[in-house]
């Protein structure tokens, strides 16, 4: 990495909360919920940076102040110190939340936990007709 590692303190921060689909504006979401995706984890993100070719470190044991539960967070290194991009297409935090948001239901462990569910609910179906109100 042409930055190093001891100026990672300089670098973007994103947490998975800005990107995610389920929280609201108040919560911490940065993007339009309809460009967002479904909890996003920060190892997602940090894959999904690798993807773009642009530098981050996964930070795992820290959290959003919003919503101290979800822990980890990923910094980013949008431009090299000489001011360059590091990814023509991604010139801002903005724009690479949004790249980072469309990438994250493609990514491949997600692809395989969607599958997962489907043969799981395909396994046992319910049996229609029972359920409801009790007849009194």
């Amino acid at each position: 990495m042409d930055g190093g590692i001891t100026h990672i303190k300089t670098w973007n921060i994103l947490y998975p909360a800005y990107i995610n689909s389920k929280k609201t504006i108040a919560e911490g979401r940065r993007i339009s919920a309809s460009k967002a995706c479904e909890n996003p984890t920060a190892l997602e993100i940090g894959d999904c940076c690798g993807h773009l070719k642009i530098p981050f470190a996964i930070e795992i044991d820290k959290a959003y102040s919003r919503d101290f539960m979800q822990v980890g967070r990923v910094r980013v290194m949008l431009k090299r110190p000489d001011g360059s991009l590091h990814n023509p297409l991604v010139s801002s935090k903005k724009q690479l939340m949004l790249r980072v948001a469309e990438l994250v239901p493609r990514h491949p462990g997600r692809m395989k936990k969607q599958e997962a569910a489907v043969s799981a609910s395909n396994v046992a179906p319910s049996k229609p007709g029972k359920g409801g109100k009790k007849k009194r």
